[in-house]
């Protein structure tokens, strides 16, 4: 009897232990990390649990390694799948929430803007200079990037859509162009369903090229569609669309802030006062309001616009009004 009750005292000392044992355990991994201030870290690729582990103690990030690593050995089947990335630990965050932001899909993401009246190459300048995003078309030139693209014959300006873009460490310029390419698309396709019947323009890629013309001349939104009427009446009556932003493209780097009267009168085909109709190509990267303009342009008389200096236009109808307002708006300013 006396061996009985030594073995049961011996069995409950054990269990307490045991259990003891357990429920610090638990508390170690419900214990917050030990970290100040959110710190970024990253789970490399093909990087295993334990690697991970003895990283984030090496780091500092967790106090110790073993709660870890006892818990790898007693649930191997449920351990979580850690996520390749980068990630924001946060202060007061413990242990199993730790494991659970690795293995989720909480990559800390960036961000890029590319604004409305750019040009490809404004864009492809600021893909280069974007944190953390993989360099994969540095060495190539436009056209090796379209071809890459799958558009190996389509010139790439106007192409891709001005918008701001999320992505995470690992994505590349590439992705990032594929994305704002198709989503020029998808806008290109949408408006042009909606134009105007008896509308000049008999592509939607010369939609693009007006829609272009349109966002270099103006960024009020109530000019735009006003803008675009000019143009379509120009085009209908076969006169010249005259607008300085095509003389500027055509000219390229030798552009250094102003036009000449020479400027005006040389020979690009972008210049849209030597040449007849639309310029060959788009010479911006349009937003959704300029691509609405072009196919729904509102109706008038005018034919002519000068910009006032405040960002604005004045309309007129005759070559007379208009040349009033030039002496008005340009010369005497």
């Amino acid at each position: 009897m006396r061996l009985l009750k030594l073995f049961v005292t011996l069995a409950i000392l054990v269990a307490a232990l045991a259990y003891g044992a357990y429920a610090y355990w638990q508390s170690r991994l419900d214990a917050p990390v030990a970290i100040a201030e959110p710190t970024l870290y990253e789970v490399p690729r093909g990087a295993s649990y334990h690697r991970i582990v003895a990283d984030l103690a090496e780091q500092g990030i967790i106090a110790e390694a073993w709660p870890y690593k006892v818990l790898a050995r007693i649930s191997q089947d449920d351990l979580p799948q850690l996520r390749a990335g980068e990630f924001m630990i946060e202060p007061g965050m413990s242990g199993r929430e730790l494991l659970s932001l690795l293995s989720s899909d909480r990559v800390v993401t960036y961000s890029l803007t590319i604004p409305e009246g750019w040009t490809f190459d404004d864009m492809r300048g600021a893909l280069a200079d974007a944190p953390k995003l993989v360099q994969s078309t540095g060495d190539m030139s436009n056209e090796e990037v379209m071809a890459e693209l799958g558009h190996p014959d389509q010139h790439p300006e106007g192409r891709f859509f001005p918008d701001t873009y999320s992505y995470h460490k690992g994505i590349s310029d590439l992705d990032i162009l594929h994305q704002a390419y198709e989503r020029m698309q998808a806008e290109l396709n949408r408006v042009w369903e909606t134009r105007d019947d008896g509308l000049p323009l008999d592509s939607p890629y010369e939609a693009l090229i007006m829609a272009s013309l349109i966002e270099r001349e103006t960024g009020v939104d109530g000019e735009r569609r006003e803008i675009a009427g000019v143009f379509v009446r120009r085009l209908e009556r076969g006169m010249r669309l005259q607008t300085d932003p095509t003389v500027i493209y055509g000219m390229g780097d030798e552009y250094q802030g102003n036009i000449t009267r020479a400027d005006l009168r040389r020979a690009t085909p972008y210049n849209t006062y030597v040449i007849d109709g639309l310029p060959p190509t788009p010479i911006a990267l349009p937003g959704r309001a300029a691509l609405e303009a072009a196919v729904d342009p509102a109706e008038g008389d005018t034919l002519y616009f000068v910009a006032k200096g405040d960002g604005s236009h004045h309309f007129s109808r005759t070559l007379s009004e208009h040349n009033a307002a030039v002496r008005r708006y340009i010369l005497n300013r």
